[in-house]
Parts: structure tokens; C-alpha cells; sequence
């Protein structure tokens, strides 16, 4: 195999996450409870004998430098060269001038392929099957691509081939799609030649300076642009619901999440204390340093979560540091980083039958919620006049903003 270089893009602003991107860029995010989502892309460059490795930082660039401790800290740990780079000036105009932005980088490196990943999927892959076709088809650029559900092509690019696997469409998030074969937002270039489509988009005034929105299009005709299907587990995470929905599949999904798996997905945060679970979560992530007296079930608890005595977990992801108070239920939610519920509160629930459609309730990092509060559609039991409702409606669903602290006046 020849050398090859990893520029993974990790500056997305997630404006489709809201509040849980608010200052936190979209790789910096918990999953699975003790991982970061740009954990996953790390884990496949290292697992894939791939030793040189570039994070492109942009939004809350602060966050992920820490994270990755400059990428010296996380080199050192995996044995691996990471270097951080960030825009000259201002932000990146889109995912091909975040590595325009860096051709020197490029230049100053002797691999003959440069592997591109963006750093907000949920999957686990050898690159190396990948780069071995490409190479062997002679491509200039190969693409990996993946089936989705039809009704969800419209958040991808959309790939057209013919017979021999050669593209001869893509199109970025169209309103009706062709297809139903999805770009994964990973692309093998041959060096040089990324290097002269990266110049020739930079000169034009009037491009996006995008890979699937510009660069790719333009190149379809005159180039040998491959595509790789992949068949395992891929998840993108850009809307809340498909960020709810991953950490729910990562529950029993067999990614090896472990860390006394023989392969276990890399991260950061490898160890923390001891807690106290006395048996009472089922079907769960639960995270160590989680003090559970309550209930839990189907959900995810980052380390340093603390659910009281006949409070009610179910559905839902509670990240690092929340305190679930007596009593309290919290049902199909997604509570941040060091939120406080009061007892007696009710979050995300609804009366009647649970439905799988239904709406999921987003609390803040920081919030604080009093005794006797509810957030969510649900009504306040009559028989409990000291409930208070307190829904916060968005165009999807309810959510209370970071640092946000209610009243029970």
C-alpha cells in the first residue's frame, strides 16, 4: 500500500443540533457515554496502519485542541504523528478550502494519497480495503458510499454509477433524489491530483469551495472518479434526532466499544473513577463514575451522572456530571453536560402509550430545574397540584437552552 496521508475536517458548526452544538463543535460531542464522536475517525486511521494524521479545526476549535491535547498528548498515547491545523484567518469556506487551506501541509508530505474524512460519523473501518481499490482501478479520486433509506436521501450527496462502479452524478442534499446511494464524506485522492483541483477551485470567485457541492461535480467528466461501497455500520449525526437515534442503535449495535474488546474504539477519556450501580439498569451504556439508586433502562449515562432513589431513566442520554433528583422521571431526552433536575420533575414524558415518533426533549448544558417542573408535551397529573408545566416548543422538539434555571415562583 502506498504512504498515505489523513486530513480529517472536524470544524462543523452543526447548526442542525442547536443548542447541543451552541460553542461545541460537532466532533467534540459524547457518544456512546465515554466517547467523542471524532473518536471514531481517530480509531480507523490508527487501526488502519494509517501513522499521519491532520485535524482541521474551525468552530469551537478550543474544545477539540483540548480534547486531542494539542495532538501531541494523543499521538504520544497511540503512537501515531497528529498535527492540529487551523485557518489562516477567519474560518474555512467549506470542506475543500479547509484543505486548500493547508496545502502546504500536503506539499511538505511525501505520501502519494491523501485520505479526506470528515469527523462527525459514527462507524468502524479498515481504509486500507478502500485504498487497495483504489489503487487498483487506477482512480484518480474514490468516494466511499453507502445505501440509506430513500426518505433520507435528501441529507446526503447522492451518488450515480454505471455498470463498472465509475460515478456520473453526485449531488449534494437534493430535494428528490435519483438514488439512494449516499456519499460517506471519506475520499481517497491521489496527491497531485488534489493538489490541482484544490488550486483550480481556490481561482474561481464563484465556488463554494466545497468537496460535494464543487469539487466532485466538476470533475466527474474528465477524471476516473470511483465509488467504494461500504457494508457495515455508518451513522451521520447532523440533526438532533439522528444524533438520539445513534447513541439508542450503539446500545446493542456490536461496535467495539468495550475497553476489554481486543480492538476497542480509542478515546481520551479511558478512565474514571469507580461508581456505584446497584443493578438497577437494563439494556443501558452505563458509564463508571454513574451513583444509580433509581431506575435506568435503554439509555445512555456519561461518567459522573447521579439518578436519586425512584427517579426513572428511560431512552435517553444523560451526559457527564447531570443529577437526577428523587422521584423525577426522564423519558426519550437528551440532557447536557452538568444539568440539575430537581424530584419530582418529569421530562420528556408523555400520557398514553409511548410512540416512537414521538418528540425528544432537550435540556441545556447547566440548566437547572426545580422540584415539581415539566418539560415536555405531557399534562400535570391532577393529583399533584405542585407540578408546574414549563415547555420550551421548537420546530422539532422541546428544549430548554443551555445555563437556562426555572423558577417555581
Amino acid at each position: 500500500m502506498k504512504d498515505v496521508l489523513a486530513m480529517i475536517l472536524a470544524g462543523g458548526r452543526g447548526t442542525r443540533m442547536q443548542m447541543l452544538c451552541e460553542g461545541r463543535p460537532k466532533p467534540a460531542l459524547p457518544i456512546a457515554a465515554r466517547f467523542r464522536v471524532i473518536d471514531f475517525s481517530l480509531n480507523n486511521c490508527v487501526r488502519s496502519a494509517i501513522q499521519d494524521i491532520a485535524v482541521a479545526l474551525d468552530y469551537g476549535r478550543d474544545t477539540l485542541r483540548d480534547y486531542l491535547c494539542t495532538g501531541v498528548g494523543w499521538g504520544a498515547r497511540y503512537g501515531a504523528s497528529l498535527r492540529i491545523l487551523e485557518p489562516r484567518s477567519g474560518s474555512y469556506l467549506g470542506t475543500a478550502d479547509a484543505v486548500y487551506q493547508n496545502i502546504t501541509h500536503l506539499d511538505e508530505k511525501s505520501a502519494e494519497l491523501v485520505l479526506v474524512l470528515a469527523a462527525d460519523h459514527i462507524y468502524q473501518m479498515d481504509y486500507r480495503k478502500m485504498v487497495a481499490f483504489h489503487e487498483r482501478k487506477g482512480a484518480d479520486v474514490t468516494i466511499g458510499v453507502i445505501p440509506v433509506p430513500i426518505a433520507e436521501a435528501h441529507r446526503f450527496g447522492i451518488v450515480t454509477t454505471d455498470a463498472q462502479g465509475r460515478m456520473i452524478d453526485f449531488v449534494e442534499k437534493p430535494q428528490v433524489a435519483k438514488g439512494n446511494l449516499a456519499s460517506m464524506g471519506i475520499y481517497v485522492f491521489n496527491r497531485e491530483f488534489l493538489i490541482e483541483r484544490l488550486r483550480e477551485d481556490a481561482a474561481d470567485p464563484f465556488s463554494p469551495h466545497d468537496f460535494g457541492l464543487a469539487v466532485i461535480p466538476k470533475i466527474l467528466d474528465q477524471s476516473q472518479v470511483l465509488a467504494y461501497e461500504f457494508d457495515g455500520y455508518w451513522r451521520d449525526i447532523g440533526t438532533i434526532e439522528a444524533y438520539y437515534e445513534a447513541n439508542m442503535e450503539l446500545i446493542n449495535e456490536s461496535l467495539c466499544l468495550s475497553p476489554d474488546h481486543n480492538c476497542p474504539v480509542l478515546t481520551r477519556c479511558a478512565g474514571f473513577f469507580s461508581g456505584e450501580i446497584p443493578g438497577n439498569e437494563i439494556n443501558s451504556v452505563v458509564s463508571p463514575g454513574c451513583l444509580i439508586r433509581g431506575h435506568v433502562e435503554h439509555s445512555i449515562l456519561s461518567p459522573g451522572v447521579e439518578v436519586a432513589e425512584h427517579a426513572v431513566v428511560r431512552g435517553s442520554i444523560i451526559m457527564a456530571n447531570t443529577t437526577i433528583g428523587r422521584y423525577s422521571t426522564v423519558d426519550r431526552a437528551i440532557l447536557d453536560e452538568e444539568v440539575r433536575v430537581g424530584d419530582f420533575c418529569r421530562i420528556g414524558t408523555e400520557s398514553g402509550p409511548v410512540a416512537a415518533n414521538r418528540d425528544i426533549a432537550v435540556v441545556g448544558r447547566g440548566a437547572v430545574i426545580p422540584s415539581y417542573t415539566e418539560i415536555g408535551a405531557g399534562r400535570p397529573p391532577s393529583s399533584s397540584p405542585g407540578w408546574r408545566a414549563s415547555s420550551v416548543v421548537g420546530s422539532l422538539s422541546h428544549r430548554l437552552s443551555p445555563g437556562a434555571v426555572l423558577s417555581n415562583k
